[in-house]
């Protein structure tokens, strides 16, 4: 695995962790948030729990390879996801900008742990 590989991973991880944990704890941004995109709050916490989840196998991921990978493809479909949510609502650059950065990360680091 290349230093760019921990970095991504690293910082991936740190980020979907951010991420997961306020989701699943109900941060105001969040509850907003999937008010606005006219999703349900459950919803909201089985997120938060898919990407604290993807969180913990990119840190797995540092010594099983295996477990980077999984955990980058649950990201990146998590990604996408949010990505459809916003330009389902019509939502402009400044709120997209953010996943699709995050999304096109856990790509990069999925090309280059395959």
């Amino acid at each position: 695995m290349t230093i760019l590989a921990w970095i991504l991973q690293g910082l991936l991880a740190a980020m979907f962790l951010a991420a997961g944990m306020g989701k699943v704890f109900g941060s105001k941004m969040h509850k907003e948030g999937f008010e606005h995109w006219r999703l349900p709050q459950w919803f909201r916490v089985v997120t938060g729990i898919v990407e604290l989840a993807g969180a913990a196998l990119l840190v797995i991921g540092f010594w099983q390879t295996d477990y980077a990978i999984a955990g980058a493809l649950l990201l990146g479909v998590t990604a996408i996801g949010g990505i459809l949510t916003h330009l389902r609502v019509k939502d402009g650059f400044k709120e997209t900008s953010a996943i699709v950065f995050l999304g096109i990360m856990v790509f990069i680091l999925l090309f280059i742990l395959i």
